[in-house]
C-alpha cells in the first residue's frame, strides 16, 4: 500500500491562501501609494524588499528617525469579541505616535502578521485597519509579511508588530535639550484606553459579562496625532513632545524633560474619560491605574505658555489640549500635586 505524500499544506500552512492574501494587498497597496505620489513603490508587494522614494522630499539636514512596535493583548480582545477591523490602526498609531514625538514626519510602514491559520476574511479586516491607519498618519503601506505558522499559534490567534520610517530635519528635531523653565505642559486628550493594560483588563473582564457598549470602549483604536503634531512642528510651536504609552503618564514625560529641570504635573487636571472611571471602579488603586494607563491623556506637549491659544486652533474640540503641569528650576526631578478627579 502506498503511503500518502507528506505536504505543506497537511502540516498546516496552505501557500495558494498565502498568494490570493498578497495578490490582496498589492491591490491596496498600489492605491495607498497612487495617494501618496510615490509611485516608484508601485511594484512592491512581492518583491524582495520595499523601496521608497525620497528624492523628493525638501529637507535640509534630513534625519531618519524608525520605530516598532505592537498591539499587545488587545489582540486577545478582539479574537474574543470577533472584531479585526480596527486593530491595525492601533498598530500603525503605536508606531507613528513615536516618530512625531520627535517631530518627525512618517514615511512609510510595514507590518508583520503571524497567524496559527490563515483565514481570508479575517486577514482583509485586519489589513483594512492598518490601511486605515496610514492614511490618517499620511504615510505608505510598502511592504510586509505574513506568516502561517501552526502549533505555534492555535488556529485563531494572531499576533502583529509594525515597522516605520519618518524623517525630520535637525533643525525641527524635537528633543528635551529645547525644554526651558517656565514651559508648560499640555495634555491631549487620548481616544480611549489605546494599547496599554489590556493584560490587567482582561483579568477584569474574566468572568464578567460585556455589554456592547463595554466591547466598543476596550476596542476603541488609538488616536493617531499626525496632522495635528505635525502642523505644531512645522510653526516652530513645540519644545517637545511625550506620547503616554507603557508606564503612563508621569514616566513617559519626564524622558522628555532635562535632567537639570523639573517636572510639575498637577493630577486634578486630567480629565478623566469614563472607561477609566470604570476601571478604577474594580478596586484598582489610584498608583496602579497611572503607571498601567494613559488615563485619558494620549499625548502631552511642552511648550512655552504664550503659544498655548494658537496650539489649540489646531485641534479638534474633542482632542482640545490643556494645561496639567509647567517645567520649572528643583533638586527634585518630578512634583506632583493633588489627586485625579475619578
Amino acid at each position: 500500500m502506498q503511503k500518502t505524500k507528506n505536504t505543506y499544506k497537511k502540516s498546516g500552512v496552505n501557500i495558494n491562501l498565502a498568494d490570493r492574501f498578497v495578490e490582496h494587498i498589492a491591490k491596496i497597496s498600489k492605491k495607498n501609494v497612487k495617494k501618496k505620489g510615490n509611485h516608484l513603490n508601485k511594484d512592491n508587494i512581492g518583491a524582495f524588499g520595499s523601496t521608497f522614494d525620497i528624492s523628493k522630499i525638501k529637507i535640509k539636514d534630513p534625519l531618519i528617525v524608525s520605530s516598532t512596535d505592537g498591539v499587545g493583548t488587545k489582540l486577545d480582545l478582539a479574537n474574543r469579541f470577533g472584531k479585526f477591523n480596527t486593530i491595525g490602526i492601533d498598530l500603525v498609531a503605536m508606531c507613528v505616535n513615536d516618530l512625531i514625538v520627535q517631530g518627525a514626519k512618517p514615511l512609510f510602514f510595514l507590518d508583520y502578521i503571524a497567524v496559527g491559520k490563515l483565514k481570508l476574511n479575517k486577514m482583509k479586516k485586519i489589513l483594512n485597519g492598518i490601511v486605515k491607519g496610514c492614511e490618517i498618519s499620511l504615510c505608505s503601506l510598502i511592504g510586509g509579511e505574513t506568516a502561517e505558522m501552526p502549533g505555534i499559534y492555535d488556529d485563531d490567534k494572531f499576533d502583529l508588530a509594525g515597522f516605520s520610517v519618518g524623517i525630520v530635519s535637525k533643525k525641527k528635531l524635537l528633543h528635551k535639550r529645547k525644554v526651558a523653565n517656565g514651559n508648560v505642559v499640555l495634555a491631549i486628550p487620548s481616544s480611549g484606553i489605546h494599547s496599554n493594560g489590556y493584560s490587567l483588563i482582561r483579568t477584569i473582564i474574566k468572568n464578567k459579562k460585556i455589554t456592547n457598549k463595554l466591547k466598543r470602549d476596550l476596542l476603541t483604536p488609538t488616536k493617531i496625532y499626525t496632522k495635528e503634531v505635525l502642523n505644531l512642528t512645522k510653526n516652530n510651536l513645540i519644545n517637545c513632545a511625550a506620547h503616554i504609552t507603557g508606564g503612563g503618564l508621569i514616566s513617559n514625560i519626564k524622558r522628555s524633560v532635562p535632567d537639570d529641570l523639573c517636572l510639575n504635573i498637577d493630577l486634578s487636571l486630567i480629565k478623566v474619560k469614563n472607561i477609566f472611571k470604570w476601571i478604577k471602579s474594580n478596586n484598582i488603586t489610584d498608583q496602579e491605574m497611572l503607571k498601567t494607563f494613559n488615563c485619558g491623556v494620549g499625548f502631552c506637549l511642552i511648550v512655552k505658555k504664550q503659544n498655548i491659544k494658537i496650539i489649540r486652533s489646531f485641534f479638534s474640540k474633542d482632542y482640545m489640549p490643556y494645561e496639567i503641569g509647567h517645567i520649572s528650576k528643583d533638586k527634585k526631578k518630578i512634583k506632583v500635586i493633588n489627586k485625579i478627579k475619578w
